[in-house]
């Protein structure tokens, strides 16, 4: 009950921390985005779009977490916290088509760069740069607990860097009037998420296939249920993740009922189990050594 406790304090402190970055994310993204059309910037447009998608991305993290407050019920046996990995997904997909239309229309503006009003391009990148900051300190300690708040993190992360090259490339076009840089600037952007993106997806991807979950070694797990006494055979071994920090195992124990207790055998091993591998919900069926054989003879 305790551990229980603790994880929800967490998730109300993630919540709050992402309440306070949407005010800021979202209240900029407008000014920027128009600061972009005015000064004709594409590296401000590029990072007006990825504060699109940050002010999008903690939205939907806020929307994920109240549905994952939803109780279990008789059709949704697990509850509803799965649906946090549904959202950090649909924000990666969300930043590759960002990166790859900032791409595009980066190639295009190279064949004929427009005037750039480097001066104000400057000033916004810059009060750019504080909002994300700030941002990224309050999201900073939610971004190894939650997939949820890291896929938020790594989208203002990414903006940050992207601020830090709309300054550079706005120094650039003051002082020598070299227009491309703004669209060289608006590439490297959209490349420099591109790695990210794909590490948020291919995570959240790994636990919607209910694969195993980063951190836990399969392997370690059996090897540990089979020094088990009593414990002769581990067959049905699974372990996934219903979302971040919240495994699952299931299996199947061949035991020698005749000298430990069933019972005793099932609370060794769920005790080492969420002790050792920090797997909290355990489903475990006990068998009698020599019914498994019996089974596959029939």
């Amino acid at each position: 009950m305790g551990a229980g406790h603790s994880h929800g304090q967490v998730r109300a402190g993630h919540e709050r921390k992402l309440w306070m970055a949407l005010g800021l994310t979202g209240s900029f993204m407008i000014a920027e985005v128009i600061g972009a059309f005015v000064t004709g910037s594409l590296a401000l447009l590029s990072d007006a779009a990825h504060m699109l998608t940050d002010t999008l991305a903690l939205a939907i993290s806020l929307v994920a977490i109240q549905v994952a407050k939803r109780p279990a019920d008789r059709k949704r046996t697990f509850g509803y916290a799965r649906f946090e990995i549904l959202a950090a997904a649909f924000n990666a997909l969300l930043l590759f088509v960002v990166a790859f239309y900032i791409l595009f229309e980066a190639w295009q503006r190279l064949q004929a760069p427009p005037e750039i009003q480097s001066t104000g391009m400057l000033v916004i990148a810059v009060l750019g740069l504080i909002v994300n900051l700030i941002s990224m300190g309050l999201l900073a300690s939610g971004s190894s607990e939650s997939l949820n708040v890291k896929g938020a993190y790594l989208e203002v992360w990414s903006d940050m860097l992207g601020s830090l090259g709309v300054i550079l490339a706005a120094l650039v076009i003051m002082f020598t009037g070299w227009g491309w840089v703004d669209s060289l600037v608006a590439a490297a952007i959209g490349l420099w998420v591109l790695p990210r993106t794909w590490t948020l997806l291919k995570e959240s991807t790994n636990v919607l296939l209910q694969g195993v979950p980063d951190g836990v070694d399969i392997d370690q797990v059996e090897q540990g249920i089979r020094g088990v006494p009593g414990v002769s055979e581990v067959h049905d071994l699974h372990i996934w993740a219903l979302t971040s920090g919240k495994n699952v195992l299931s299996a199947h124990l061949v035991a020698q009922l005749d000298s430990c207790d069933e019972q005793v055998i099932l609370a060794q091993v769920t005790e080492l189990v969420q002790e050792r591998f920090a797997i909290a919900h355990v489903t475990l069926q006990v068998e009698q050594a020599g019914f498994h054989e019996q089974e596959h003879d029939h």
